[in-house]
């Protein structure tokens, strides 16, 4: 899954989950049971800092100048502080940039997990009277995924099946995490060597769940304790020892809010797999592929049920072949 744009994606909608649970969970609530999630998510998380997306140049009453740039800042860094006081979205660092009044500040700049100070003294633009060092910069990622599972008694979640990385493959800070209900709204069907994608839209009254950690196996957290789940299906997990080649399901999202199941095979088990690459699964469903063209961006995370248990999730597309892709074992996932 990538960042808003590359995180978009899911499946379609044929025939719905069956409601066995019960509705909320409770404290009370048998351990070992899970619910089945499928339901596509919105993630909104906060970027740790200022996140450099590029530098630029200011136009100054003197000239032309790139203070970032010859600062030595790039593409990729955060910066977190501003004379010692910690910059947390855009407004603080321009609220920092105004006070230094043209004077150097000294910035604590992120780099691949390391951080550094660099100092910098930022330019008063003509156009606007504002100073400014020269960078274009972020403050929130987003992007939909689906979620796997829900434990019934914990309301803990677990959700994507992968990492969550940068398109330049950098793994992401969490911060100020929020997990909001989405509606898919559209589909991009795949096709042979091109991923296809859902359009999904936030439905970002009340987020229904809280992201509290990002790992190599997805994305980690709460639900709300409101949340509904009487519509949700409730299963027992098996490990992957106990998954065999042939029929299988997935549940996923691919219009609207609602999950629906699809049939799919399992062509390969390999406990083994040090990518987390534990199944190849292939899309049977002729609604689903009708729809969708198979696997697209977004399904990671579409929890994948065998023989009535919750065997693993949905985690990569074949490019050449996009009714065919990866999953990963539950157990990897519920490890975190």
């Amino acid at each position: 899954m990538r960042r808003s744009k590359a995180f978009l994606a899911a499946l379609l909608l044929f025939f719905c989950i069956f409601p066995l649970g019960n509705g909320k969970y409770t404290a009370s609530a048998a351990d070992g049971k899970y619910y089945v999630g499928g339901m596509t998510a919105g993630f909104l998380l906060g970027a740790g800092g200022a996140e450099v997306i590029e530098t630029s140049e200011v136009t100054a009453e003197d000239g032309v100048h790139a203070p970032a740039r010859d600062a030595g800042i790039k593409a990729g860094d955060c910066i977190c502080a501003a004379d010692g006081v910690k910059i947390s979205n855009i407004q603080d660092l321009n609220n920092a940039l105004s006070r230094s009044g043209g004077k150097e500040i000294k910035l604590i700049v992120r780099r691949s997990g390391a951080t550094a100070e660099i100092s910098i003294v930022p330019v008063k633009e003509k156009k606007s009277g504002k100073y400014k060092i020269g960078v274009l910069i972020r403050d929130t990622l987003s992007g939909i995924g689906t979620v796997t599972y829900i434990e019934q008694k914990t309301g803990k979640f677990g959700a994507l099946g992968h990492k969550i990385a940068d398109e330049n493959s950098t793994p992401l800070q969490i911060s100020d995490p929020k997990v909001y209900l989405c509606s898919v709204i559209g589909v991009k069907k795949g096709a042979r060597g091109k991923a296809g994608e859902l359009k999904g839209l936030f439905l970002n009254d009340k987020p229904i769940a809280r992201a509290e950690k990002i790992a190599d196996t997805g994305l980690f957290g709460t639900f709300e304790k409101d949340y509904d789940f009487s519509e949700s299906e409730l299963v027992e997990i098996a490990p992957i020892a106990k998954a065999t080649i042939g029929k299988a399901f997935i549940y996923s999202t691919v219009n609207g809010i609602k999950p629906c199941k699809f049939e799919i095979a399992i062509a390969k088990v390999d406990a083994e797999n040090r990518d987390n690459k534990n199944f190849v699964i292939k899309i049977t469903d002729e609604n689903l592929i009708e729809q969708t063209g198979g696997i697209v961006q977004g399904m990671s995370g579409s929890p994948i049920i065998q023989n009535g248990k919750l065997i693993g999730a949905v985690t990569h597309v074949f490019l050449n072949d996009p009714t065919r892709g990866y999953g990963i074992g539950i157990e990897k996932m519920l490890g975190e």
